[in-house]
């Protein structure tokens, strides 16, 4: 026995599955926004300037990197040429 007012659960999922059709079909539509004159040529803009500014940055990333890289190459240069003048001359003397 059905009390009115409350739906059984086949009509439930039936309205359920009705919704999610509606919707599943709704969104095949093309954007709004893709159908305005000039939106593809914006976002080829868009992403140009993107790949320039990461590319930027990325420059500078390696740039630095690079002088970071020589200060501690460097330095261990001197040490070991240091090190091994220390030791040349204890090796000598004795």
């Amino acid at each position: 026995m059905e009390v009115i007012g409350i739906r059984s659960d086949e009509a439930v999922d039936a309205e359920l599955d009705r919704l999610i059709s509606k919707r599943a079909s709704q969104d095949t539509r093309p954007d709004p926004d893709e159908l305005e004159p000039g939106y593809v040529e914006s976002v080829r803009r868009f992403n140009a300037r993107r790949r320039e500014e990461n590319r930027a940055a990325w420059r500078e990333y390696h740039r630095q990197q690079a002088l970071r890289h020589r200060g501690i190459l460097e330095a261990l240069i001197n040490y070991h040429e240091r090190r091994a003048t220390e030791l040349g001359e204890i090796g000598e003397s004795a």
